[in-house]
């Protein structure tokens, strides 16, 4: 039993860990209606907590409202994720501050001051991983392999876990 708690801590910390070096994909609110927005993401590992910077007149930001179910998805090398959680706004300068060091606020005026700028907060819940050692060319071939000469091998691990 301990080597499957140890297998999932470590495939947890490959999720962290890309979270963390990837830095962009997509964001959106579950029942919504709205396309995944792209987003750069920040992450608070300790609390369990995805950050995104956006500008607080977009259609995503306006339908969050006091909170909403939201799925943020990854794909960093040998990694493709999903993870769900609950997305809130909010109005905090002083982490907006030193979340601007990096490069995904430079895009406004004003930098980490712009009015317009607000943060996301994504408590996370749990994910979908998928970890591919294979590399995205084998797994996309073994995918399509059924089709073509038979069974497709397992090339991924998949595992689910509950981060809250």
């Amino acid at each position: 039993m301990p080597a499957a708690a140890d297998t999932t801590n470590t495939l947890e910390a490959r999720l962290w860990d890309a979270l963390e070096q990837g830095g962009v994909g997509l964001v959106s609110l579950t029942k919504s209606g709205l396309h995944p927005q792209p987003a750069a993401v920040f992450v608070d590992r300790r609390r369990r907590q995805l950050w995104f910077a956006a500008v607080r007149d977009t259609e995503l930001v306006g339908a969050i409202g006091e909170g909403g179910s939201a799925m943020f998805s990854l794909q960093s090398a040998g990694l493709l994720a999903s993870i769900g959680g609950s997305l809130f706004v909010e109005d905090n300068p002083r982490r907006l501050e030193r979340l601007a060091r990096a490069a995904p606020v430079a895009w406004r005026p004003a930098g980490p001051h712009d009015p317009a700028l607000v943060l996301l907060r994504m408590d996370c819940i749990d994910a979908q991983v998928s970890i591919n050692e294979a590399g995205m060319t084998r797994f996309v071939w073994e995918l399509a392999r059924p089709r073509f000469r038979g069974k497709a091998r397992p090339v991924s691990t998949a595992f689910h876990p509950t981060l809250h």
